[in-house]
């Protein structure tokens, strides 16, 4: 401990480590928020083939007809539509 290269490269190491601007804990996060972005860049790449995929197939009147049907509830003249929803709590 007495050599004087020791005394001061232990204090440096420190420093570099956990005091310094661009230390391994800075690092880190930096790490984390990166992941956390390409996770999020992979879900919204996702997103968007499948609303291509979407888009395609509403292409066809038929699709169309049936994705409006389904997600706005909309009906042809002289039509009814009957919405039947199940109880789902248990007694």
């Amino acid at each position: 401990m007495t050599n004087i290269f020791v005394i001061f490269f232990i204090p440096f190491i420190v420093w570099m480590l956990f005091f310094d601007d661009n230390s391994y804990l800075v690092h880190r996060e930096f790490n984390k928020e990166i992941e956390d972005l390409e996770s999020t860049i992979t879900f919204y790449e996702e997103k968007l083939f499948l609303d291509k995929e979407m888009i395609k197939n509403l292409q066809d009147s038929l699709e169309l007809e049936r994705f409006a049907r389904e997600k706005y509830l909309m009906k042809r003249e002289n039509e009814d539509i009957y919405i039947i929803e199940f109880d789902t709590i248990k007694k």
